[in-house]
């Protein structure tokens, strides 16, 4: 009998996970914590030495277009997929839905509760719009430095 399979399995049950890259969530409220949630562990996981302030931007500008892609970009039942990915340079955000229609910032209003999101990203992050052949996405790039 050898123990070299033993002590591998023992060793591996130690080792980090990285949080995957994408993540497909569900078409409803719950699912934008679940987004935020997944963005600080990635960018902890990724970017271990950029500061509270760069992970908490990317968990805000995640929230906002998660937000939005449930809101306006899918039925009940339909799925959003947030994709992640970083380097020391930035962290990337795209969220991929079905609808055609494109995001548009709206002008600030007291009265509203919404419509602010695009604001929030447009503060944080540069961003645009891309199309797929069922629907589109938006990405968004928050600086690391």
């Amino acid at each position: 009998m050898t123990l070299l399979p033993q002590r591998h399995e023992a060793l591996s049950a130690h080792l980090p996970v990285a949080p995957p890259p994408r993540l497909m969530l569900e078409s409803a409220n719950e699912s934008a914590r679940e987004a935020r949630d997944h963005a600080r562990e990635f960018v902890r996981y990724h970017l271990p030495e950029v500061g509270p302030d760069h992970t908490d931007d990317v968990v805000l500008v995640v929230s906002e277009l998660v937000t939005n892609g449930i809101r306006y970009g899918a039925e009940p039942g339909d799925f959003v997929l947030l994709v992640l990915d970083a380097d020391d340079r930035r962290t990337r955000v795209e969220v991929h839905d079905a609808a055609r229609r494109r995001p548009r910032r709206r002008t600030e209003s007291v009265e509203r509760e919404r419509g602010r999101g695009l604001l929030i990203v447009d503060a944080l992050a540069t961003w645009g719009i891309g199309e797929r052949p069922m629907g589109k996405y938006v990405w968004a790039e928050v600086s690391a430095t």
